[in-house]
């Protein structure tokens, strides 16, 4: 009896055991009535569970982990599709160039503007720092008219010509050279230490106006319409010039037309030094010049002239 019994029990196991083999695939252990939802990939074999499956979850977050190590896509500074940039005209402070307080040069027409705009650009007069026989370049037409946008300003508050857009380049230029004209007089007081100084960087501050200009205004005068602060490479040192611009009325044939106030800033005893050099020789001069007896031989003598 002991052996009857044992037989049917293997009986009994061996035809569960075959049951549960005939009932299920090999790849997946799952009964046949699951293997209806299940997709097989032709290279290399896997299984693709559905969406409802566990293993399925396992999946899923491991192509999330691999897609956020992934590298992020970079577009340029300028592209519109950039995540920083909400619009073409739009630059991040990361895109700023610390040597002129610009971002990088945008020759791309407006999407309003109403004309086109040369895209050529000047080349200066004002030697920059760091290399040899290079020269600043002014920024074109279309360069300046974007920055300006930039700034806040549109184009249908001034109705502009294309012809306004050239003179306005040409005044923008006509100053900075006078500006590097004035700088290059109070270089000369250092000529014997450095013989070929060189702009090193500049940028604008409009409304951060110097004590100098805020001493005038309390004398009655009017505050400077610009501010630009320089800074010289001489040979090898760094000497920042302030330079307020005020407005000198109608604009001349040579496109000069603002009033330029230049002078090293305050910040080292040099500058403080070479102010008060130039502040002694303008009042001695100047006062000789006025004085009866300077006038009086300038009339005695006359002009010299060569026969």
């Amino acid at each position: 009896m002991g052996n009857s019994a044992s037989s049917a029990t293997q009986e009994t196991a061996s035809n569960v055991t075959q049951a549960v083999n005939q009932n299920t695939t090999p790849q997946t252990g799952m009964p046949p009535n699951h293997r209806q939802f299940l997709t097989q990939n032709p290279q290399n074999g896997e299984v693709a569970y559905p969406s409802e499956c566990p293993m399925h979850a396992q999946q899923a977050a491991k192509a999330n982990e691999a897609q956020a190590a992934a590298p992020a896509q970079a577009y340029p500074s300028e592209c519109p599709m950039s995540a920083e940039n909400g619009q073409m005209l739009v630059n991040t402070p990361n895109d700023i160039n610390p040597l002129n307080m610009m971002p990088p040069p945008n020759q791309r027409p407006a999407p309003d503007q109403p004309f086109l705009l040369p895209t050529e650009r000047q080349k200066s007069s004002i030697p920059k720092a760091g290399a040899e026989n290079d020269f600043w370049q002014y920024p074109s037409q279309q360069m300046f008219w974007n920055a300006m946008l930039r700034k806040g300003w549109r184009w249908k508050e001034s109705d502009l010509a294309a012809k306004d857009m050239d003179d306005i380049i040409k005044i923008h230029n006509a100053n900075n050279e006078q500006a590097w004209q004035e700088v290059l007089k109070w270089e000369a007081l250092h000529a014997y230490e450095c013989g070929d100084p060189k702009l090193k960087s500049f940028g604008g501050k409009a409304k951060d106006f110097s004590p100098r200009a805020r001493i005038r205004q309390l004398l009655g005068y009017e505050l400077p319409f610009d501010r630009h602060d320089w800074i010289v490479d001489r040979c090898g040192k760094e000497v920042r010039y302030v330079i307020d611009y005020y407005d000198g009325g109608e604009v001349a044939k040579d496109y000069k037309f603002a009033l330029l106030d230049v002078r090293p800033a305050m910040d080292s005893w040099d500058n403080v030094w070479d102010r008060m050099k130039v502040a002694w020789w303008r009042w001695r001069y100047d006062r000789q010049e006025a004085s009866p007896v300077f006038a009086n031989d300038q009339q005695n003598t006359g002009p010299s002239t060569n026969s």
